[in-house]
């Protein structure tokens, strides 16, 4: 299913030497303890394993003692996410720097799972609590997904498509209201590749300022910052930088030609089927509005002259195309940072980004709100 399934838990780590701040920041000594209680466990071993770069690699087996507790001293250089393997029958996932934490779990019960003592840990927690709701949704979605490609039902592919996007939405609004309650905890980590950088560049900004401030000398939270600086020039409130292309007769045109107007500046491909299936609502909304002072800029990534030119005119997009036939290798799609089609960019009649990855609904509710 195209652009709809995505990996849920990607965790992005780690880490590196921490330097200790002023009287502000908090205090770490470079100890934790893990400890915790099991019951009902089966025969096997608890492993402690560390997660560096989505990998996880084991540091330590821990000795159950009577009753089922374990006891673990952990030594660590700064901030860092750990998995704790329950005799290969739960993993709990923990996000540790200057707390002590605890794990609890019944075995028998499998909503048993209590993470304690660690506010980075049980914010984790919750991020994949929310993060698992998503990922049986978007599972029953693909399933309807397969059915209907197997019946050839199109109508209802189209629906499903929709229904995964406004999901994806819905879910990242939630998200980031999670995300905003965390205080600037590192553990928010574990959820920011589920928010989408050009949508909501202010708030990842926001954030990551926050955890600088928190842990000064992180350096992957260092990483993150120098890699929203290189896309600030595409922050929404920015001047769109100028693409000029030709079109199909040949003649350069530039995206600042059409100041005056609103421009949804499209990346698309006669080889990309979501944006062929996109192109119906477009030239809907675009007849819709033109009228109004709404204009597409279609910057299209085609190796062909032909095969782009066809497109067009099979789908009747009337409106401003450019190209130099590049692929993914074209000057405006390195300019634009675009590694996946469609996309899209809203400005305003003074150039200026508006809006980000605008489709289906939402790029109708927009122009709604710029027009009505």
């Amino acid at each position: 299913m195209m652009k709809i399934a995505k990996n849920i838990l990607v965790l992005i780590l780690l880490f590196s030497l921490y330097s200790c701040g002023d009287g502000g920041k908090r205090e770490f000594n470079g100890k934790v303890e893990i400890s915790g209680k099991l019951a009902n466990a089966p025969e096997g071993k608890i492993t402690l394993s560390s997660i560096e770069d989505e990998q996880s690699k084991m540091i330590a087996e821990l000795n159950v003692g009577s009753g089922g507790k374990f006891d673990y001293s952990l030594t660590l250089e700064g901030p860092g996410f750990y998995l704790i393997n329950l005799m290969d029958k739960k993993e709990v996932r923990l996000a540790l720097y200057d707390q002590d934490v605890e794990v609890n779990y019944d075995f028998s019960n499998e909503e048993s799972l209590e993470v304690k003592g660690s506010t980075d840990s049980e914010y984790l927690q919750q991020i994949e609590r929310l993060m698992g709701q998503y990922q049986e949704e978007i599972n029953a979605l693909n399933t309807s997904y397969f059915e209907a490609m197997s019946s050839r039902n199109q109508e209802q592919i189209k629906n499903i498509q929709m229904q995964a996007l406004n999901l994806e939405s819905e879910n990242a609004e939630k998200l980031k209201a999670l995300l905003g309650t965390m205080n600037g905890s590192f553990a928010a980590l574990a959820g920011l590749p589920m928010i989408n950088s050009k949508k909501d560049f202010q708030f990842l900004d926001e954030l990551v300022i926050k955890m600088n401030e928190k842990y000064p000398g992180f350096k992957t939270v260092q990483n993150l910052m120098a890699q929203l600086d290189d896309m600030r020039a595409l922050s929404v409130g920015q001047v769109a930088p100028e693409i000029t292309l030709p079109n199909p007769d040949g003649e350069l045109v530039s995206l600042s030609g059409l100041r005056g107007k609103y421009v949804l500046i499209d990346f698309w491909a006669a080889w990309c089927r979501p944006c062929r299936e996109e192109n119906p609502n477009v030239v809907r909304l675009y007849n819709q509005y033109k009228d109004q002072g709404f204009e597409v800029f279609g910057v299209s990534l085609d190796r062909t002259k032909d095969a782009w030119v066809k497109a067009i005119a099979d789908d009747n997009l009337t409106w401003t195309h450019v190209s130099d036939l590049q692929y993914f290798n074209s000057a405006a799609a390195a300019l634009y940072q675009i590694n996946a089609i469609p996309a899209t960019y809203m400005i305003d009649p003074e150039g200026k980004i508006i809006a980000k990855d605008l489709r289906g609904p939402s790029l109708e509710n927009k122009l709604k709100e710029i027009f009505n």
